[in-house]
């Protein structure tokens, strides 16, 4: 039986020096039989080319706040700490991975970075700018992140309904930015009650798929999020 291969990008601990992974999304991808690894940070976009070539998909995984100059604008206050090493990376890795029309899942950082990479932008702190549409609620939820914590309603016909199977989801959330102004190639796919972008896709691509929650925490208890990584999978395997 072959196995997909499957690259994920590192977080970044700016005060060690050092690379980390919440193990969790490699678990995930394990369970539905790909095989992974970590882009190293401080790669050239040759190696970046030469890397991503030996991989059949490419997941944009969680983590700190992306500079605000990579999206034209000042940085404001409520924006957080960024890695201009894992930004570079990621967005020259989202060049390639999209010019070779691999498939992508970017998760929480994952959809942002997405989003700016195509030419959209996000709210740098939701508290500040996002102006809710009827009752807010908590996009950083108070409790454990394997528990949901509001829904989000599915747009008919979209990706992400084809993988769920539903139009309404529950779901986690751990973010203080998220999807303001969507890239022209992008599609939302997902909002929360108070009208928060939570998915968005991309039509005629082999699959991408950015999502605001994580869904490495469900996994294990949630249908709708071991779905998301088996149809990833199975679009890597199929992109093999």
């Amino acid at each position: 039986m072959k196995h997909p291969v499957i690259g994920l990008t590192p977080s970044h601990d700016l005060e060690k020096e050092q690379l980390y992974l919440n193990p969790l999304y490699i678990r995930a991808l394990q369970q539905c039989g790909a095989m992974s690894f970590i882009f190293p940070l401080e790669a050239t976009y040759n190696e970046l080319k030469h890397l991503s070539s030996l991989c059949d998909g490419v997941l944009f995984t969680g983590g700190p706040d992306v500079h605000p100059l990579h999206f034209g604008e000042e940085t404001l206050p409520g924006c957080g700490e960024v890695s201009p090493l894992r930004d570079q990376l990621e967005l020259d890795l989202l060049s390639i991975a999209l010019e070779s029309r691999k498939p992508i899942l970017g998760i929480c950082r994952g959809i942002q970075l997405i989003n700016i990479g195509l030419g959209g932008n996000i709210y740098q702190d939701l508290e500040r700018q996002f102006t809710p549409q009827g009752r807010a609620i908590a996009h950083r939820q108070p409790f454990s992140p394997a528990l949901p914590s509001h829904h989000v309603t599915v747009s008919p016909g979209s990706l992400l309904e084809s993988i769920a199977q539903k139009q309404s989801l529950e779901v986690n959330s751990l973010h203080h930015q998220a999807v303001w102004k969507t890239a022209p190639d992008l599609t939302v796919c997902a909002r929360s009650s108070d009208g928060l972008i939570e998915a968005v896709e991309m039509k005629d691509y082999p699959f991408l798929l950015g999502l605001q929650w994580h869904p490495e925490y469900l996994f294990s208890e949630q249908e709708p999020a071991r779905q998301i990584f088996q149809a990833f999978t199975k679009a890597c395997l199929n992109a093999s």
